[in-house]
């Protein structure tokens, strides 16, 4: 049996922008830029901090892999997280799956073709 500690909630918000942003490894802009564009809503303080969870940590990583690695734009990432909230569906573990499996083809020496040219 596994017990849960009530305070690793993943949605209970801790981070303040700055931590955020380290663990991330981007600018608190950016951070904001994302709020400003819809792509994660942080939850705030009385006094107007914004604080992050665990879950919106693991969206900002999402969304910093479909810009970086994949090539896709903040209003494309918008498209794909609103596909996924209304079809129920992992699209974005999909495409991850298969930047992954690109990338270690592209890493692997090409493979000896049983059809070689005989002369």
């Amino acid at each position: 049996m596994t017990f849960r500690r009530p305070d690793r909630d993943p949605t209970r918000p801790v981070y303040v922008i700055s931590v955020a942003a380290s663990i991330v490894s981007v600018h608190p802009r950016t951070l904001r830029i994302y709020e400003e564009e819809g792509l994660v809503c942080p939850a705030r303080t009385p006094t107007n901090i914004r604080l992050y969870s665990e879950q919106d940590v693991r969206r900002i990583m999402w969304i910093r892999h479909l810009t970086q690695n994949l090539g896709v734009n903040l209003a494309g990432v918008r498209i794909l997280f609103e596909l996924e909230e209304r079809l129920g569906t992992r699209i974005l573990e999909r495409l991850y799956d298969e930047g992954t499996t690109a990338e270690r083809s592209e890493d692997a020496p090409p493979a000896k073709t049983a059809t070689a040219a005989k002369v």
